[in-house]
C-alpha cells in the first residue's frame, strides 16, 4: 500500500511562525490524531530573511552552525513518522539528499553529489546548493532541506553558511545562469520525493486552528 503524506505550500513565513508550525504537526503525529494511513506532513515554504543558527546533539542532524534562510530559496519541511518508512535518521537523509540529486540531474542536468564530510548537497564538487538540516524525537522529525532557487545570495557573504570555508553557496539560477523561481522547483520537488520515498503526495490546506500563523 501506498504510503500518503499529506502536503502544504505555506508561501513566506516567518522562522518563527515556521517553527509554530511545524510543532502543531509533530505534536498531532506523537499524540496519533492524523489518520492511521497518513505518514506524515510535508510543508513548503519560504522564509522571510532570517540567520539561524544550528546546535548539533545525538539526535540534531545539522550542516553546521550559521546558515541564511529567506524568499526565493525553497524550504521542505517533511514531519513524517519514520516506522512507517525506516526507523533511521541516516537514512531519512540520505533520502532527502537523493531527492535533490535526482532533482538537478533530472530536471536541469546539473552535476550533483554529495561531499563525504558535509551534510547536503554540492553542484560540481564545490557549490553548496542545498543545506540539510534535520530533528527527530520518537522517530517523528521535522526540519528539513533548503535549496537555493533564485536566493539573494549576498546575504551568505556575512557568515560562514554551515561552517563551511572550502566551499562556496550558490543557486540554481546562478548555476544555470537564468531565473529559477521556487514556483518552477516545487512540483519538481514533490514528483522527486514521491520517487524516493515511494509514496503519494496529496496537497491539504493549513489546519484550521494554525491558519493565523501563516503570514
Amino acid at each position: 500500500m501506498t504510503k500518503q503524506i499529506n502536503v502544504i505550500r505555506l508561501g513566506l513565513v516567518s522562522y518563527a511562525n515556521g517553527l509554530k508550525i511545524q510543532e502543531h504537526y509533530v505534536k498531532k503525529m506523537k499524540n496519533k490524531l492524523t489518520p492511521p494511513e497518513n505518514a506524515g506532513t510535508l510543508l513548503l515554504l519560504e522564509h522571510k530573511p532570517v540567520y539561524t543558527i544550528g546546535i548539533r546533539s545525538l539526535n540534531e542532524y545539522r550542516g553546521g552552525l550559521i546558515t541564511f534562510h529567506g524568499p526565493g530559496q525553497l524550504l521542505a519541511y517533511p514531519i513524517v513518522n519514520l516506522k512507517q518508512f525506516k526507523p533511521s535518521v541516516k537514512w531519512f537523509i540520505e533520502s532527502l539528499e537523493e531527492t535533490i540529486i535526482q532533482l538537478c540531474k533530472q530536471e536541469f542536468n546539473l552535476n550533483a553529489n554529495l561531499i563525504p564530510k558535509y551534510i547536503g548537497v554540492f553542484l560540481d564538487n564545490e557549490y553548496k546548493v542545498c543545506a540539510i538540516g534535520v530533528h527527530s524525537s520518537q522517530f517523528i522529525t521535522h526540519h528539513g532541506l533548503a535549496i537555493n532557487c533564485n536566493t539573494n545570495l549576498t546575504w551568505f557573504n556575512h557568515v560562514t553558511p554551515c561552517g563551511i570555508t572550502d566551499k562556496q553557496v550558490t543557486s540554481l539560477s546562478k548555476h544555470l545562469n537564468r531565473d529559477i523561481s521556487v514556483d518552477t522547483v516545487v512540483p519538481l520537488f514533490k514528483k522527486h520525493f514521491e520517487k524516493v520515498f515511494q509514496c503519494k503526495l496529496t496537497q491539504v490546506d493549513l489546519d484550521k486552528e494554525i491558519q493565523h500563523l501563516n503570514s
